[in-house]
């Protein structure tokens, strides 16, 4: 399958994916309409077809639901997590989401999860670095610990902070070089986005190390 798809195409095959894993079936031609503003199902019927072609679906076109995903992963042991190249500004945002990755249960990502890309030195602090996949997942304040690193809404912006305590409630600390302490009472809500909780990164040349004694 070397055929590239199209936006719209890799959002339908997203979407089928992410259906059948929650339903056991797939959605039907006026389902993917509905969900991507699409009225002719003729229009639906020929991204399916599109799909078809470049060997992503076998389809039954007499059928409303009579497709078949080719060589995807489909186990009940992962799930669709949204993947964003900018942190979305709701904190369970699946709409806009510019793909859907498959991960393993049992690394995380339950309901309200995503990834976003880490952009420039935001996370330089903790060795983040720039394109580093970040894995948010909800979390409650109540349940947040000594040296959690969480996104919260501040204002028309999203930040990165580090959770701290003392005798006085909730510390939250800026990610960068000097950055600012606020003390937040815990009886008092924030907009809290997530926490992040896992970091994927794919290794290249940054990894090259020389392992000669000297």
């Amino acid at each position: 399958m070397s055929a590239s798809l199209t936006d719209i195409e890799r959002k339908i095959l997203d979407y089928m994916v992410q259906y059948l894993r929650s339903n056991t079936y797939q959605p039907s031609i006026r389902e993917i309409g509905e969900r991507f503003g699409i009225k002719s199902t003729k229009t639906v019927s020929e991204h399916l077809q599109a799909l078809a072609d470049k060997g992503f679906l076998e389809r039954d076109p007499s059928r409303s639901r009579g497709v078949r995903i080719l060589d995807v992963d489909l186990s009940t042991d992962s799930v669709p997590v949204p993947f964003y190249r900018d942190m979305p500004k709701e904190r369970i945002a699946r709409d806009g989401a510019e793909t859907y990755l498959s991960l393993d249960r049992r690394l995380g990502g339950g309901r309200g999860s995503f990834f976003v890309r880490a952009k420039g030195d935001e996370l330089d602090l903790l060795g983040v670095l720039d394109g580093d996949y970040l894995l948010i997942e909800p979390v409650e304040i109540d349940s947040l610990g000594e040296g959690d690193v969480v996104v919260a809404r501040r204002g028309d912006r999203n930040d990165f902070l580090r959770v701290g305590r003392n005798g006085r409630g909730l510390t939250l600390q800026a990610l960068r070089a000097g950055g600012e302490v606020t003390v937040i009472d815990e009886a008092v809500a924030i907009q809290l986005v997530g926490k992040v909780s896992a970091l994927f990164r794919r290794l290249g040349e940054s990894a090259r190390v020389s392992l000669t004694a000297h």
